[in-house]
């Protein structure tokens, strides 16, 4: 993959699933915007599909 493709597939991803998450919002209104940002890095399965993105936009920048 090339760093354009990584990264428009990143902005898609954010806008189809994270813009207006309910499960963020709710967990941001409940406990807070650390307990939010901490649950879609370390259970939401498209935060972990965000991070595998983020690291192959790493590979790629440093070759």
């Amino acid at each position: 993959m090339n760093k354009t493709s990584i990264i428009n597939e990143i902005d898609e991803m954010l806008t189809t699933y994270c813009d207006g998450c309910f499960v963020k919002q709710t967990i941001r209104k409940e406990q807070g915007k650390t307990a939010a940002h901490r649950f879609c890095i370390s259970q939401c399965t498209v935060g972990s599909q965000l991070q595998f993105l983020g690291q192959e936009l790493n590979k790629n920048g440093n070759d």
